[in-house]
């Protein structure tokens, strides 16, 4: 069986030890926290070793793979001293601080031959999963639109990195994985309201190769958490609720009448807006189960280092966008 440590176990990497210690392909053999006391409280509540001293952790322990969810200015240094060990890595999005690490740390891990995955959450959530599925089985036609909505409360826990980096990634990201296409062009509009040093507000315009549209609507200025994505096309609007995983679909009355085969598929049909049935299970789980079976059958991750390393690309050129008030298109082609 893999062995699994989690380096950094804060809000978000106590719940990478909690569904390593509860998984059958891999075992959970340590955490490790610069704050000690933080380290103890999940090791204890874990029932697992815990360190203070990564390098400790990783002599008495020997995993093969970690998670790292420290913060995002200390993902490059754990990252390539991790692979500089020979360790297949999940490193918590955004991948790294800076384009120039991100590509540094995929060449790192490609050189070495370990995994390197990236923490974009939301590829796992069921509802995602359905949509995508969905869309690649033609049930919309062609798309027109994709639009996000990320919108919280001002968090407390971030340290490095202004809205577009801490949440539009997501919906970046997504976009990305939903379309399978390539971005021609992008354009952001950033504010600093509550937060003096980094935007706190964003909204987003990406153009793709075909023709598609992604709208993206992201704050930590509103008092609720809200987790939209609608997908607008020929045939009608998936509508799809990211926190409740719940997934409509309305159809375009206006539209070519092709449902004969609703009877086959797997929802519950009111008139012309169908609630579509789909089995939901935690993102997390979904996550790393599929990067310990990537580590265990040498095979790609659902999130590579490269697909962390373009959203990042992305990210940071609508922050540039916002800052200097003009259109972006001066893209390659990923390699």
């Amino acid at each position: 069986m893999l062995k699994a440590a989690v380096i950094g176990v804060g809000s978000i990497g106590q719940n990478h030890a909690r569904v390593y210690r509860e998984m059958d392909g891999a075992q959970l053999v340590g955490v490790a926290d610069a704050n000690p006391g933080n380290a103890a409280k999940i090791g204890n509540r874990l029932n697992v070793p815990f360190y203070s001293d990564v390098e400790k952790l990783l002599e008495e322990q020997k995993p093969d793979l970690v998670s790292i969810s420290v913060p995002t200015s200390l993902h490059f240094s754990v990252g390539m001293d991790m692979i500089g060990r020979g360790l297949h890595v999940l490193v918590e999005k955004p991948i790294t601080s800076t384009l120039e690490q991100a590509e540094e740390l995929v060449a790192a891990a490609k050189k070495k031959g370990v995994m390197l995955a990236v923490g974009h959450i939301e590829r796992f959530n069921p509802a995602v999963m359905e949509l995508r599925r969905r869309l690649r089985e033609g049930m919309l036609g062609k798309v027109y639109q994709i639009h996000t909505q990320r919108l919280s409360p001002y968090p407390s826990r971030i340290q490095d990195a202004g809205v577009v980096i801490d949440l539009a990634s997501h919906d970046i990201d997504l976009m990305r994985y939903l379309t399978g296409e390539e971005i021609v062009r992008v354009y952001g509009e950033t504010l600093q309201s509550i937060n003096s040093d980094r935007e706190d507000m964003f909204n987003g315009l990406m153009r793709f190769r075909s023709g598609t549209v992604g709208v993206l609507n992201v704050n930590w200025m509103t008092p609720t958490k809200i987790r939209r994505l609608t997908v607008t096309g020929a045939r009608g609007m998936f509508d799809c609720n990211l926190i409740s995983q719940e997934l409509f679909f309305y159809e375009n009355e206006t539209g070519p009448s092709q449902w004969d085969a609703l009877s086959v598929l797997r929802g519950v049909s009111e008139g012309n807006v169908l609630g579509i049935k789909m089995q939901r299970h935690e993102p997390l789980a979904a996550e790393l189960a599929d990067f310990v079976a990537a580590v265990r059958d040498g095979r790609q991750p659902t999130v590579t280092g490269q697909d962390g390393l373009e959203t990042l690309r992305l990210a940071l050129d609508f922050v540039r966008s916002g800052s200097e008030m003009t259109v972006i298109d001066e893209f390659k082609v990923p390699q």
